[in-house]
């Protein structure tokens, strides 16, 4: 009876990323806590009083690095629970079933849990499907692998799109200069009567510049942020890629899950085109109607001082 009280305690004080008593535990917002080491393991430059934000491995709540606080708690009763097994012998017997004392060999594909032969006939167990516990853990395998493969490519993919809005930007700039000094060309020959046009032209292409640009950059960041989410992933799946089967098949994280859920979000961006192009205007008809202007302005400026000589 002692045993199993240990056994069923040890389960609640288990860190859901080493699958080990937890150690120095940080408790986050969400409830859930984990080792020190853990959680700062992908963040190493991370501080209390930094703004980084990382996720709960376990349910995936966001939460700030400068959040987390010792369980003090917590750690007390790992401590005593380390003590409890050393003075009972539990800890060297945990390939062995702790009702039955027989071999943990089978994996309870209902229950998710690893059991015994007595236990696969027992009542809580009766009728369900279980398999060897090496099959069990060679199938977590080749799903943990699967997820790999299908990230690994997801990462690629998010790469190739990175590289894609980096040539978009470049194209973009060169675009907008060419586009700036052609501008420039056509009003240097009509400066003196177009030069408030001209600087028109070139506050809304640079306007169009920099929302565009702007863009640009936000689906890069969205890039960037999703590439480290699918690093970290890969990094958590490689590590437990080299878990023993029953640490495996222990993993209770829903990790596992998340990154077979996982996919890529393409970012939106922006037309490749300038939305509109100027065109310099017809000079030789602005000459023509700005010499008619004049002309009637001249007729009307004689017919007032006619107008003002005949009164006086």
């Amino acid at each position: 009876m002692a045993s199993t009280v240990l056994a069923n305690l040890e389960v609640e004080v288990i860190c859901p990323v080493c699958l080990k008593l937890l150690t120095e535990p940080l408790s986050l917002g969400c409830g859930h806590s984990l080792c020190q080491a853990c959680i700062t393991v992908d963040n190493k430059d991370a501080d209390t009083g930094s703004g980084k934000e990382s996720g709960c491995p376990v349910c995936g709540v966001r939460y700030p690095l400068g959040s987390l606080w010792v369980n003090q708690h917590l750690a007390d009763v790992v401590e005593k629970l380390r003590n409890a097994k050393l003075s009972t012998g539990l800890g060297k017997k945990r390939d062995l079933c702790a009702l039955h004392g027989e071999k943990l060999q089978l994996f309870c594909e209902v229950d998710r849990k690893i059991i015994c032969w007595l236990c696969e006939h027992s009542r809580e167990h009766r009728g369900h499907h279980t398999l060897l516990m090496d099959e069990a853990a060679n199938e977590c395998q080749e799903k943990l692998q699967a997820a790999l493969r299908r990230l690994r490519k997801e990462q690629q993919e998010a790469e190739k799109l990175k590289a894609d809005i980096t040539e978009d930007r470049i194209s973009w700039k060169y675009q907008i200069q060419m586009e700036r000094q052609r501008i420039q060309r056509e009003f240097n020959q009509l400066r003196r009567i177009l030069d408030n046009e001209e600087q028109r032209e070139l506050q809304r292409l640079e306007e169009e510049e920099k929302k565009t640009l702007n863009s640009l950059s936000q689906a890069e960041d969205e890039l960037v942020q999703q590439s480290q989410v699918v690093k970290e992933l890969i990094s958590d799946l490689e590590l437990r890629g080299q878990w023993s089967a029953l640490e495996l098949l222990q993993d209770m994280s829903g990790i596992m899950k998340w990154s077979e859920i996982w996919t890529l979000k393409k970012p939106k961006t922006p037309s490749k085109k300038l939305k509109s192009v100027f065109h310099a205007p017809d000079l030789s008809r602005m000459l023509w109607m700005f010499r008619e202007l004049k002309d009637v302005q001249s007729y009307w400026g004689k017919k007032l001082l006619d107008l003002q000589i005949t009164v006086f």
